[in-house]
C-alpha cells in the first residue's frame, strides 16, 4: 500500500512531534464551517497548485468527512511523489468527537 491509515491519536502524535501538513479534502463550505486547526483545504481545482508548492518530503495527513475519500486522495498524493502520506481513520468526524 502506498499510504498508511492512522487513528486520531496517531495523527495527534505526528502533529506534535514533526512538521506535517494537514490536508482537508472536504468541500469548501464544510471546511469553512469547521476544520482541524492549520489544515489546508485542497479541492479538485486547487490540487495542482498544492502539489507544485508542497515539499514532497514533508509528511501529509489527509482527511475527509468519515475517512473514505481521504484514502483515494492519500493514494493520489503518494502517486504524485509524496514520500509519506497518511489517511485519517474516521475523518473529521472522528477528530471532532475525540
Amino acid at each position: 500500500m502506498s499510504y498508511k491509515c492512522i487513528s486520531v491519536n496517531e495523527a495527534k502524535a505526528l502533529l506534535e512531534n514533526s512538521s506535517v501538513i494537514l490536508v482537508d479534502v472536504r468541500d469548501a463550505e464544510s471546511y469553512a464551517q469547521a476544520n482541524i486547526p492549520n489544515a489546508i483545504n485542497v479541492l479538485q481545482e486547487t490540487v495542482d497548485e498544492f502539489l507544485s508548492q508542497t515539499d514532497k518530503e514533508t509528511p501529509l495527513i489527509v482527511y475527509c468527512y468519515h475517512g473514505n475519500s481521504s484514502k483515494g486522495a492519500a493514494d493520489y498524493f503518494f502517486s504524485q511523489g509524496h514520500k509519506e502520506v497518511y489517511s485519517l481513520d474516521g475523518g473529521f468526524e472522528a477528530w471532532r468527537v475525540s
